[in-house]
């Protein structure tokens, strides 16, 4: 595949999987705007790759706009969208409204709101990628966090029916979901991530690379962790089994926490 000269945005781009996705398609050829709530990071991963820094905070509306507009003035059209920006926060149904209303603005309204700007454009013209940093918890789910895997899941939900709506209009999707990555994300995740993620994590670039495969093959879901598959299967084939698979780690966490307490106390 061939994106060379292309225009690219990556959002959350200056660390973990969105430096790496900015650095994978600049060293492809596009050029590339690279976006992140951090001013800072955002012009280190430009200033590497030869790209441009475009602040901006995309849960809100305005700050995907505001986005937009820098990024056309940078590259002109936009013919791949990144929407990789997101948030882990809060633990379970006693998370505060705040909590969880930053995770569904980062985590989902950031797509629509990025879609609701470009597909016009890209449908006008026949031809548009727009890729969806989702997460392994949106197929599965992630113990210890709610939030996260509720958004998650609708985060791979909008994804799967953009590609149904606008696929034979020229709008090609892919949504990556990876398991556990070696970014801060991952070391934020507390003792579930310590137990469930960890031992099979991955750097930030394998997940590039894996979605590089994805747009060479044209495949909508990417699985850096190829194991999820065999997950997903089994979550649909037979739900009862594997909630009692997930509720025996959930108790193993549990254990886990108990342990650390007591060699603490």
């Amino acid at each position: 595949m061939n994106v060379r000269g292309s225009g690219a945005v990556v959002t959350g781009g200056g660390n973990g999987i969105g430096r790496a996705l900015a650095r994978r398609l600049a060293a492809a050829g596009a050029r590339v705007v690279v976006n992140d709530l951090d001013p800072a990071a955002a012009a280190a991963v430009a200033d590497e790759i030869g790209g441009w820094a475009a602040p901006a905070d995309v849960s809100t509306g305005n700050g995907i706009g505001d986005l937009i507009a820098a990024a056309r003035e940078h590259v002109g059209e936009i013919d791949i969208y990144c929407s990789n920006a997101g948030v882990a926060a809060g633990t379970g149904e006693d998370s505060t409204e705040e909590v969880w209303q930053r995770s569904w603005d980062v985590n989902v309204m950031a797509h629509v709101r990025a879609s609701r700007e470009l597909i016009p454009g890209w449908l006008a013209r026949g031809r548009g990628r727009f890729i969806v940093t989702a997460s392994a918890a949106g197929l599965l789910t992630m113990l210890g966090t709610a939030p996260y895997s509720v958004t998650k899941h609708a985060a791979v939900a909008y994804a799967e029916w953009l590609a149904a709506t606008y696929g034979h209009r020229g709008l090609v999707v892919h949504c990556i979901c990876p398991q556990g990555v070696r970014t801060g994300m991952l070391a934020g995740s507390g003792r579930a991530g310590d137990v469930v993620l960890q031992p099979a994590a991955i750097e930030p670039e394998v997940v590039a690379d894996a979605l590089w495969d994805g747009m060479t093959e044209g495949r909508f879901l990417i699985l850096p962790h190829p194991e999820v598959a065999g997950y997903y299967t089994l979550r649909a084939s037979d739900t009862d089994k594997w909630l009692h698979g997930m509720s025996r780690l959930q108790r193993r966490i549990e254990e886990t926490d108990s342990g650390k307490l007591t060699a603490e106390n």
